[in-house]
């Protein structure tokens, strides 16, 4: 990696008005969406909803803390079905949707993006510290575009005055070109109508992926944002596509089935797949007889 690729690498930034009014993150999620794309062979169409979703959840996932997380779940009657994006506060992204093939048919001018989701539920559920089990929360999917839903969920169930921009730019090839987002809060104490004056500016702003095209960083990117509000940073961190699974996770999960249930796969070796990052592990045969045998012996 060269001295400018580092510097420009997949990064969030946190940052907060010097006044104490607003707080911001940006994020720079371009490779976190190629690598995302590559491992699940994403369509088009699920290129730009997930990557709105793993870019959305980092940028959520900012406001927790250590390794708490959180995870999206939009589920549809649209041919996309089922989309899932986790991201923890040290930066790790992951997800997949349950149908990454499907695409739509761009020659129908009454075509949308939220086509691809359609009617449906989208699911916001936090793994917290201190707290016995997560929190969760559920809306209707009312754009299926993922910026438009995310907006509605902090109004509706964090009720948090915000505004959101998700941003995935595809050239004429349909190649990703550069991908983020920025998400502005409102504070407790901030005077009323400066979330909406900076709503309102928002919608004269360039795409992020523009922004990102053109030079700017995520540094930059936060000071266009807050226009004339003097903002100070926070903290930055580095983000990337990442899965904590691992083989032996696999096998573990499997010596937590009961003998009758070993038993029927023991007659030949298994592939296991992740969800989120399409990883692969093969188990032989001998693994799970292993398997079989420990088990019995347990209840013995």
């Amino acid at each position: 990696m060269s001295k400018e690729d580092f510097i420009h690498k997949d990064r969030l930034i946190k940052g907060i008005s010097t006044d104490g009014n607003i707080k911001i993150s940006v994020v720079k999620t371009t490779d976190v969406i190629k690598a995302a794309r590559q491992k699940h062979e994403l369509s088009l169409l699920n290129t730009i909803l997930l990557g709105r979703a793993l870019t959305a959840t980092m940028l959520m996932a900012s406001e927790l803390k250590g390794e708490e997380r959180i995870q999206l779940r939009a589920e549809g009657k649209g041919p996309v079905g089922l989309l899932v994006a986790e991201a923890n506060r040290v930066g790790e992204i992951r997800g997949y949707v349950q149908h990454p093939e499907v695409e739509l048919d761009y020659n129908d001018s009454q075509t949308s993006l939220s086509d691809g989701l359609g009617v449906g539920v989208l699911t916001v559920r936090k793994t917290l510290y201190n707290e016995a089990e997560p929190k969760t929360s559920s809306i209707e999917l009312i754009s299926g575009d993922i910026t438009g839903d995310i907006a509605y969920y902090m109004v509706q169930s964090e009720q948090i005055p915000s505004a959101i921009l998700l941003d995935v730019g595809l050239d004429e090839q349909g190649q990703i070109t550069e991908a983020g987002g920025l998400f502005i809060q409102r504070m407790p104490d901030a005077p009323e109508g400066l979330i909406e004056r900076l709503q309102t500016e928002m919608k004269q702003f360039d795409s992020i992926s523009t922004l990102l095209s053109e030079g700017n960083y995520i540094d930059d990117i936060m000071e266009k944002a807050m226009g004339d509000i003097p903002v100070k940073e926070l903290d930055r961190q580095p983000v990337d596509f990442f899965c904590r699974c691992t083989r032996k996770r696999f096998v573990n999960a499997l010596a937590m089935l009961g003998p009758n249930d070993l038993k029927e796969i023991s007659d030949e070796g298994q592939e296991l797949v992740c969800h989120f990052c399409n990883e692969q592990y093969q188990i032989t045969k001998r693994e799970i007889e292993d398997l079989l045998q420990e088990t019995k012996a347990r209840m013995n």
